[in-house]
């Protein structure tokens, strides 16, 4: 589907010079001479390459529609993950570099969703938090509850954050898997 060059948001997957990209970010620019464009901030698909280009008005890219399909996470064998249609109950083994950074997160039964474009899988999104228990924690500093101050703690799946200092060993948290921030002390 053609769309204009400023009609470009974050999250639209366009074909730009015969590959897929994936919008990040967006700045629209009215500079003094010229006509106005929007600066797009660009990531490949499949190699997460980034590429800043500028969409004038008077452009027209190509807007790509991906299926959207909600999958169960069952396994890891070597490098490659396996997932389940939840309708069909058809397996689906994808490479684990399809996850990127929030890998660690990936947890046996998490239903997530996978993006395919023409049949083949081209990003696992995981959902936005899960909860994991903390397995080390430095002991709390009497006095250091003045100022808003966090310590270091290592979760059941190897990965350091930073946490407040209410935060023991054994506590469930939950952590963000965009970034492994810290979001709050699990509810159960």
């Amino acid at each position: 589907m053609k769309i204009n060059g400023n009609a470009i948001r974050p999250g639209m997957v366009i074909e730009h010079k015969e590959r897929l990209w994936r919008a990040v970010k967006i700045q629209h620019t009215q500079p003094g001479k010229g006509g106005a464009y929007l600066q797009v901030e660009l990531r490949d698909i499949r190699d997460a390459t980034k590429l800043n280009e500028r969409f004038r008005s008077s452009e027209t890219v190509e807007r790509v529609r991906l299926d959207q399909k909600p999958y169960q996470y069952l396994f890891a064998d070597g490098d490659m993950l396996t997932f389940m249609d939840n309708e069909t109950y058809e397996q689906v083994s994808v490479a684990s570099d399809l996850v990127g950074e929030p890998l660690p997160f990936l947890q046996e039964g998490m239903a997530v969703t996978i993006e395919s474009y023409e049949g083949s899988p081209i990003s696992i999104e995981l959902p936005e938090s899960v909860v994991m228990e903390v397995t080390e924690a430095d002991p709390v500093v009497k006095g250091q509850t003045a100022a808003s101050s966090y310590k270091p703690a290592l979760l059941e799946n190897g990965v350091r954050v930073m946490v407040p200092p209410h935060i023991e060993m054994g506590t469930r948290i939950v952590v963000s898997t965009a970034d492994g921030s810290y979001v709050e002390r699990a509810k159960d």
